[in-house]
């Protein structure tokens, strides 16, 4: 069994305006994932305050190995997607992901080994706002480069903030080509923003050699003002 979360931190800036980088580490302890993908998070690359470096600082607070992928400066810090797992990490790459001059968006593909000796395939997505780019973006996605890349060994988990509320180009193409999780077994479907939500931005996608055993939307009240995104969480059963 592997549990595996998917959160868009929102650079750790609750819908109370404040940055608080321990409260959104606490909302992750209480997922208790073995794998957390976060998107829209800081990892700085020169000394400064430790909650400046929001990856390592989360890492180092729960015990997790990180992987991050880097989709632009902002600010003048790295900026993009980091999965914090409790498995060991065997290989990182970070693909880009972005179409024409839209914000750069980027796709973290973690590679963990499995207690058994396999590896399972993390990749912690972020897709544009664009409705336009979000296809081609897609179509990336499904390429021999990404998730089709002929290193591949084991079953591939893909998750993230698609951006994409209704049943799009985006949605269809990864729905047929990967098992989707049914949101509608959560009885609220909606993950934004935060506080009210009222879109389903956040996805899990996988292959069928996985069995979807558990799957919640975290709605805790530290959750509802940690960030403007509800976290997800599925446990599958491994083949």
């Amino acid at each position: 069994m592997i549990r595996v979360a998917t959160y868009n931190v929102h650079r750790c800036r609750g819908l109370d305006r404040r940055v608080d980088v321990a409260r959104i580490a606490e909302v992750i302890a209480r997922l208790d994932a073995d794998v957390v993908a976060a998107q829209e998070i800081f990892r700085a690359d020169v000394p400064r305050d430790e909650r400046a470096d929001q990856v390592a600082f989360i890492a180092k607070a729960l015990g997790y190995h990180f992987a991050f992928g880097q989709n632009r400066l902002l600010r003048g810090m790295p900026y993009g997607n980091a999965t914090f797992s409790r498995l060991p990490i065997v290989r990182r790459e970070n693909y880009d992901i972005t179409w024409h001059a839209s914000e750069r968006r980027g796709c973290l593909r973690t590679d963990l080994s499995l207690p058994s000796g396999g590896t399972v395939h993390v990749y912690n997505v972020h897709l544009s706002t664009r409705y336009f780019s979000r296809p081609h973006q897609a179509r990336r996605l499904l390429s021999v480069d990404v998730l089709r890349h002929p290193t591949l060994s084991g079953p591939r988990i893909v998750v993230g903030d698609f951006n994409e509320w209704t049943r799009g180009v985006a949605t269809r193409l990864m729905g047929s080509n990967f098992e989707s999780v049914d949101v509608r077994l959560l009885g609220r479907r909606r993950t934004y923003p935060g506080l009210f939500p009222i879109l389903h931005l956040d996805h899990f996608y996988y292959d069928s050699s996985l069995k979807l055993r558990s799957f919640r939307l975290e709605r805790s009240r530290l959750a509802l003002v940690a960030s403007d995104h509800l976290p997800l969480v599925a446990g599958f059963q491994l083949p």
